[in-house]
C-alpha cells in the first residue's frame, strides 16, 4: 500500500546565544528559536531543490572557484542571494514559527540551566504546529546539531514526551540532529531564523520583510 504524501517535516534552528553575563561579557540580548514546517513530502522536496539551485547558481557558479560553498547561512549570505533563494521558494507551501526570548527577563536561577531554557522555548514553538490540520503517517523533527550527547538525550526525551501526547499512536515520530552543511532544510531555516533574530536584536527588518507572509508565529517570550 502506498504511503500518504502527508507527513510533517520540521526543521529547527536558533539564533543568538544563551549567555547571561551582561556585566563581564557581551551576549546577545535576545535568543530566537525558529521552526520551518512542511506538511507534505512534495513541498519538502521543492524546498531542498530551491536551496540546491541557490548554492549552485549563486555561490558555486565559477569554474575557477577554489572552495566549494557547502551551505547557505544567515550570517554569511548577502541580502541579494537571500532574496534569490526566497524567489525560488515563495510558492512552496510552508510555515515559519518562531519565538524570541528576552534574555534580560529570565529568572536568575533559570539562566544557570541553559538546556532547560532551550528545551522550553523549543517546546513552546512546537506547541503551535497545527498537526491536527494535516493528518499524516509520520513527523520528522530535524535539529541543527549543536548540543553535547547528554543535552541531546535530554532534549529528545522532553520533546518526544510532549509531542507524543498530541499525536495519534499510529503516527511515528523521529528526531534527528544533523550538521547544517549536511541538510538543506536546516540551511533554509537558518536563513529565516537569522531574519527573525535580526528584527529583535538589531531592529533590522530588511530580510524579514521579504519572507514575512510565510510567518505563522512570531512571538516574544518575557
Amino acid at each position: 500500500m502506498k504511503k500518504s504524501d502527508n507527513m510533517w517535516y520540521l526543521y529547527l534552528d536558533e539564533s543568538g546565544d544563551l549567555g547571561f553575563d551582561f556585566v563581564n561579557k557581551k551576549p546577545s540580548k535576545f535568543f530566537t528559536i525558529t521552526i520551518l514546517a512542511f506538511s507534505c513530502r512534495d513541498a519538502n522536496r521543492q524546498l531542498i531543490k530551491a536551496v540546491k539551485i541557490t548554492l549552485r547558481r549563486k555561490l558555486n557558479n565559477t569554474k575557477h572557484q577554489k572552495r566549494i560553498v557547502q551551505e547557505l547561512k544567515g550570517t554569511g549570505t548577502t541580502l541579494e542571494i537571500k532574496k534569490y533563494f526566497f524567489d525560488k521558494a515563495k510558492n512552496i507551501k510552508f510555515g515559519i514559527y518562531s519565538i524570541t526570548l528576552n534574555k534580560k527577563k529570565v529568572f536568575e536561577r533559570l539562566s544557570k540551566n541553559k538546556s532547560r531554557v532551550y528545551n522550553y522555548i523549543a517546546r513552546k514553538v512546537l506547541d503551535q504546529i497545527p498537526f491536527e490540520k494535516n493528518h499524516g503517517d509520520r513527523v520528522e523533527l530535524i535539529i541543527d546539531k549543536s548540543m553535547a550527547k547528554p543535552e541531546i538525550a535530554e532534549f529528545n526525551f522532553y520533546i518526544r514526551r510532549e509531542l507524543e501526547s498530541r499525536l495519534a499512536p499510529s503516527i511515528s515520530l523521529d528526531i534527528y540532529h544533523w550538521l547544517s552543511h549536511e541538510n538543506y532544510g536546516l540551511q533554509a531555516v537558518d536563513l529565516f531564523c537569522w531574519g527573525v533574530f535580526q528584527k529583535y536584536e538589531h531592529k533590522n527588518i530588511e530580510w524579514y520583510e521579504v519572507f514575512a507572509k510565510k510567518v505563522r508565529l512570531d512571538d516574544q517570550f518575557l
